[in-house]
Order: structure tokens, then sequence, then C-alpha cells
């Protein structure tokens, strides 16, 4: 999925921008970021950080993928994961790591991944995500603001 997604950020010749961004309005908001990789960060919560120390005592991280899907249109994924790609950002400190790669750090930049835990349910949430308009109520996906 992260194949198709970087598809929506490749460059294309400035004669095709325009058409382009009339037709495909979330391409658009990819390739319209002015904020370099450098510059984009998630925010890692205290309760994900304390969480991920308890359960990656081999090394492993957080991996948070944004995937098509869902019922919103765009889902958050989350995986433990142990090897690390070229595109990868990471968050967080050693021992609690929260790593994203940069084509899903374009529809989060600014979020907060969170580990919550209620009585029927726990598990990873990414919360207050400035780029998203809507999501649904288990809080799992959610649509890009154009």
């Amino acid at each position: 999925m992260a194949y198709i997604l970087s598809q929506f950020t490749k460059p294309s010749p400035p004669c095709f921008r325009s058409l382009m961004r009339a037709a495909n309005p979330i391409r658009h908001l990819a390739t319209a970021s002015s904020k370099s990789a450098e510059n984009q960060q998630i925010q890692v919560s205290e309760s994900c950080l304390k969480r991920l120390r308890e359960i990656c005592t081999d090394g492993s991280f957080l991996r948070v993928t944004v995937e098509g899907g869902g019922c919103s249109g765009f889902q958050y994924k989350f995986d433990l994961d142990s090897k690390l790609n070229d595109d990868d950002r990471q968050f967080g400190e050693d021992k609690a790591k929260v790593v994203i790669d940069t084509i899903s750090l374009d529809y989060c930049n600014g979020a907060t991944v969170d580990y919550h835990s209620e009585l029927i349910r726990a598990g990873f949430r990414m919360i207050a995500n400035p780029l998203a308009e809507q999501g649904c109520s288990c809080g799992s996906s959610f649509s890009i603001k154009l």
C-alpha cells in the first residue's frame, strides 16, 4: 500500500500539474507540502512510550503506516517491526521507538501516537491529526482535509 501512496507523491511534468491538481486533490495536497521531510514530525504520548518500553524488549519498535481503506478513505496500521527502511523516520526514544515512512508521515504530520486502555479494548491510536478532516467512531480511519 505504501507503493500506491508513493505514486501520489511522484512529481509530474509542469504542463500537467494544474490538470492533475484539479483531477486529484489528494495528489495536490501531497505535492504542495512546503515542509521538508526533516521538518515533519509526529508526537509520541507518555502512555505510548510506557507501553513500548514494556513490549519492545528485543529491539523491536512500533511501525505506523497509513493505507488506503477503512470507512473514511485512509486507515492507520500499527505493527511491531525490527527492520528499518531507507525512508523511515524515528520518533520517541531508544527503547521505545515509533517509526513511520515518509509517505505515511505526509498524511499524519503533527499528529500524536497514543496508547489507550479501556475496559473492552486497549491499543495504539493516532490522535489529533491536523490533516484529518473526519474519521470513523473506532478512530482507525480518516479522510484528508482538502
